[in-house]
């Protein structure tokens, strides 16, 4: 990953169109799933900008920017919940311009808090998805493993129809997780 920068967005401030560079993020990242026959992931809209703008003033948004570019200028970026006492991934995008370069990984870490384990969803069948976070330390959890708000997220999910296609709860214990970051 050379020449970018793994920042956490300043709570204080935000433009509009730094907001929307994301939302671009998050539209060309969707893309490949259409080559999966999951066209409804690829045209699902991207959160809205009071959404993100949200995550940002909350301290709960990183950004992979290139080096010396501003938040105009984003190639990836992360959104973290607290959910039972582990800070759960929201969402990572990484535009696929910029893929493959350990970006994903790096706003993963930075994310990271030192004792406190890390929680997503993710599909199972999707190369950039379970597989590539198992690579990352992550396991899946057992239903008996869920916490109440993993069993929440769950059923939101569901909900939407996103169990169309195979999917799980996976956890990143803390002692596996890098340094925290931004």
């Amino acid at each position: 990953m050379t020449d970018i920068v793994i920042a956490a967005a300043a709570t204080d401030g935000g433009t509009a169109a730094e907001l929307e560079r994301l939302r671009e993020i998050e539209r060309a990242a969707g893309e490949p799933f259409r080559a999966l026959g999951m066209a409804a992931i690829a045209d699902d809209a991207p959160p809205s900008p009071a959404v993100l703008d949200g995550y940002r003033r909350a301290g709960r948004l990183w950004l992979a920017l290139p080096d010396g570019a501003g938040p105009d200028a984003a190639v990836g970026y992360l959104l973290a919940d607290e959910v039972d006492g582990a800070v759960h991934i929201e969402q990572v995008s990484v535009h696929p311009a910029w893929g493959r370069r350990g970006i994903g990984r790096a706003l993963i870490d930075a994310a990271a808090r030192p004792g406190t384990a890390q929680t997503l969803t993710t599909f199972t069948e999707v190369p950039w998805n379970a597989p590539y976070y198992a690579r990352l330390g992550f396991r899946p959890l057992t239903e008996t493993e869920l916490t109440p708000g993993l069993r929440a997220i769950r059923a939101h999910e569901r909900e939407l129809g996103l169990d169309r296609w195979p999917r799980v709860c996976m956890r990143r214990p803390a002692a596996d997780t890098g340094p925290a970051a931004g």
